[in-house]
């Protein structure tokens, strides 16, 4: 009998992938793209996926195939090419890719059971007291995990207890391992076969009665036939048990009548995902001429990618409906990537108004559970059951497509596309590029504010290029106005009786006199910060002590919800001091505000409003950003306060005024993207107001009215903003003219980091050159306790740089391989945002 082998792809941060034997029980049977369990090291077990099945023996011994967890490939070939690609690209394994593209549910690992060891002669008297107490709970629960022994006895660390038990033979350690998707099903009751003909009614009562059944199951079963249209569809068992006008269903009568056969009971799946019926037809919606020329335009473009630049309320999601009822009509699907899971809660019933059940969502706020139904469900083989249209974040990315003919990015210049941990560190557009590209599917990105990068590809002919210059309707752009802050502070100070609230440096008079107008005409009013907490930082007056975290060099930030100053890059909190523990002086100072101060402040200021905060730690809670979100939309807010989520893709019918409380924050940012987002993101929020009725206002708090940045904002003039960046970028060798490889070296100890890092960048230069940046330290020199160094790479936009990312990661792992550098950590970021 002939011998096969297969490589299959660990789930792990391992070179290339791993050769294992099939048993020849399962020739014929094992297919690429199979989850198979396979043991990895002495003890572990892993789910891998099957790469390739082949009969070239390696020239090693291997391990066997211990068994096959699917019946058929729950991974398409596309899927794993488009893995390859993105491990290639990113500069990562391909076993992190895995890692992140199958849901949690899939990615199986073993779990260490402990168990008696069957020579143990149960003699207590040589035991210590640990020893003694993991017998008895052994003999209470014969087979527990590590993790619950641990918790029982109140220990950290149950290895070295558990092997010295091993090595003894008191114990034994095996490894198992566990599905975690189960298949939520439920109980149903129908009629048994023989009563569902005509004319048997009166014989099943008859039956009833010659059986002398009591009331009660008489009464069940009247119920039943009252819920099931006498016999003709299958009841929920829970409904049926259900109190119906004070009275309980019996279950005992119930189970009498399943036990004399008279009714029967079958397990059914259910979904855990909700349902939607579509109410309307894509063919009805009326385009205006704009929004029909680029229908038209996208529907017949030659380019692969084309890219949409419609004004904010310019009405890109009705060209994408009209695009997406094309596709779907050919039977192919539709993969509708947003940067915000915020924003499914909008455009999802707007799918399923047209769609129906065709539409999918699939997201990380999703349970593992919930994300394994969606993959099943997109790649099922039923047509009555497949999704057609699939709408996520860039996770959606990795579901196993069928037949995949558009992809629609939108919002397609947002950094939320970008994932920076773990690796790969992808860009979702890029990534959605390449895979319509392996299904010869078309792609569409859309904004109101493009990327520097896709509207360069657009302007190159790289991309095709459809613009939509109007709002929707005729409405005008909103009148967006500059408060100075300088010229408010000095005013305040001057004029001795001022408004209340006009003496806070983050509220301007004529800001609040717009947000009372507004609210006066029962209108709803957005503010954005982009800071969350309470405040920036604590300061001391007298000796000027800030409290920093102990794991970064960050200043902690304070939130008054908890009364706890914290860090936001490792989770680090301490109490609010009462003291200076510096100085032991009691003025400390509050400085800087963020979303939660200016929530507090609005309180008080406008205490008839309703005012909400839709930030991180608002949203924490499952579906709390989608109950923001509805309570906004339908009036339950006046005024939402917000970091970057409210400057994203949101609908709402009654924003009259739009309030950016500090633009400084984002202009003055130590990157050369500062300016570009800080141009998207004044811009977008702005286009939340006056999206419905009259022309809506926003107000620009700022201390540098004439910055360029604001004045294009005011102008709503995108190209300017274009123009100026490509021009300071082809002198300074950014992208688009130049691909950046940031490099990010990681090490506890900052001396044995400067050494590693200089003697890595002395050889990147030795092979690259001038190409190399660095090393320097970042803007945040430590990070949850490790010191960071970046080293940069330039490349010119021309040059073919896959052979220069092998180099730097064999350089890499030849510094790594260095017992003494075990520790040190190094991370390669490709287009870093």
């Amino acid at each position: 009998m002939d011998t096969y082998f297969v490589d299959v792809i660990l789930p792990l941060h391992i070179h290339d992938t791993y050769t294992y034997r099939v048993p020849q029980e399962y020739n014929g049977v094992i297919r690429a793209g199979q989850r198979v369990a396979v043991q990895f090291g002495n003890r572990r077990l892993y789910s891998a996926v099957v790469r390739r099945v082949h009969q070239e023996a390696p020239r090693y011994m291997v391990k066997y195939v211990l068994s096959i967890l699917d019946v058929e490939p729950i991974v398409e070939e596309r899927q794993m090419r488009f893995w390859e690609w993105l491990a290639e690209y990113y500069m990562c394994y391909v076993g992190d890719v895995m890692a992140v593209a199958l849901p949690s549910a899939f990615r199986l690992a073993s779990e260490s059971s402990v168990t008696i060891h069957p020579d143990f002669s149960g003699e207590l008297s040589d035991l210590s007291a640990n020893e003694m107490r993991v017998v008895q709970l052994l003999s209470e629960h014969p087979v527990m995990s590590v993790d619950d022994l641990g918790r029982a006895l109140g220990l950290q660390k149950m290895m070295p207890l558990l092997d010295s038990m091993i090595e003894r033979n008191i114990v034994v350690l095996e490894e198992e391992l566990r599905q975690r998707f189960v298949p939520r099903k439920s109980s149903y009751i129908a009629l048994a076969p023989e009563y569902g003909e005509p004319g048997r009614l009166k014989e099943l009562f008859d039956t009833l009665e010659a059986k002398q059944s009591t009331r009660k199951q008489v009464d069940v079963l009247m119920k039943f036939m009252q819920m099931s249209q006498f016999g003709k569809t299958a009841v929920p068992k829970r409904q049926l048990l259900s109190a119906t006008e004070g009275a309980v269903v019996s279950d005992s009568a119930l189970k009498t009548l399943l036990k004399h056969g008279v009714l029967r009971q079958e397990d059914r799946v259910e979904s855990r995902l909700e349902q939607g019926a579509s109410t309307a037809r894509a063919e009805d919606i009326k385009l205006n001429d704009e929004q029909q020329a680029a229908y038209d335009y996208l529907s017949q473009c030659d380019k692969a990618v084309a890219l949409l630049h419609g004004v904010t309320s310019s009405g890109k999601t009705e060209v994408y409906i009209k695009l997406i009822a094309d596709v779907v009509r050919r039977g192919e699907q539709v993969l509708f990537l947003l940067p915000e899971i915020a924003l499914t809660a909008q455009i999802i019933n707007r799918l399923r108004r047209y769609f129906g059940d065709l539409v999918g969502v699939y997201h990380s706020r999703f349970s593992a559970s919930q994300r394994a139904e969606v993959w099943g469900r997109t790649m099922t083989q039923d047509p009555g059951q497949r999704y057609q249209v699939l709408l996520g974040a860039r996770s959606a990315l990795f579901l196993p497509f069928r037949q995949l003919g558009l992809v629609i990015v939108d919002e397609e210049h947002d950094t939320s596309y970008k994932q920076y941990d773990p690796s790969p560190r992808y860009n979702g557009r890029d990534a959605a590029i390449y895979l319509a590209h392996l299904w010869g599917a078309r792609t569409v990105l859309g904004s109101a504010t493009p990327s520097i990068e896709s509207y360069f590809n657009a302007r190159q002919g790289k991309y095709g290029l459809c613009e939509m210059k109007h709002r929707y309707g005729g409405l005008l752009m909103p009148e967006v106005l500059c408060a100075d802050m300088k010229e408010e502070m000095r005013r305040m100070r001057c004029e001795q009786g001022v408004q209340p609230g006009a003496g806070t440096t983050h509220f301007s008079p004529f800001l609040l006199e717009n947000i009372q107008q507004a609210l006066d005409n029962h209108e709803q009013v957005i503010l954005f910060q982009n800071r969350r907490g309470f405040s920036l930082r604590i300061e001391c007056d007298d000796c000027h002590w800030i409290p920093k975290c102990q794991h970064c060099d960050v200043s902690l930030v304070y939130h008054k919800a908890t009364n706890s100053l914290r860090c936001h890059y490792c989770g680090y909190s301490i109490p609010l001091p009462t003291e200076c523990p510096a100085c032991h002086g009691h003025h400390l100072t509050m400085k800087g505000f963020g979303t939660e101060r200016i929530e507090d402040d609005l309180g008080i200021l406008f205490p008839k409003a309703k005012v909400a905060r839709m930030d991180l730690d608002t949203t924490l809670q499952k579906n709390r950003y989608l109950e923001i979100i509805s309570d906004f939309q339908d009036r339950r807010i006046d005024i939402l306060v917000g970091t970057q989520m409210v400057t994203k893709g949101l609908d709402f019918d009654h924003v009259s005024v739009v309030g950016i409380v500090s633009a400084d924050n984002m202009l003055y940012f130590p990157d050369f993207r500062a300016y570009e987002r800080a141009f998207q993101q004044m811009t977008q929020v702005s286009g939340r107001a006056g999206r419905h009725g009259h022309r809506g206002k926003v107000i620009i708090q700022t201390f540098n009215p004439y910055h360029q940045a604001i004045r294009n904002v005011i102008d709503n003039d995108y190209l300017a903003m274009y123009e100026s960046q490509v021009t300071d970028r082809r002198v300074f060798r950014y992208p688009p003219y130049y691909r950046l490889i940031t490099i990010t070296m990681k090490h506890r100890d900052p001396d044995t980091l400067n050494e590693v890092a200089d003697r890595y960048a002395r050889e990147l230069r030795g092979v690259f050159a001038t190409r190399v940046v660095g090393p320097e330290y970042p803007s945040v020199v430590r990070v949850r306790g490790l010191y960071l160094k970046n080293i940069m790479l330039r490349f010119e936009r021309t040059e073919a740089i896959a052979q220069a990312k092998r180099i730097i990661m064999e350089m890499a792992d030849k510094l790594k391989s260095d017992k003494h550098l075990s520790s040190l950590q190094i991370h390669f970021d490709v287009d870093p945002q």
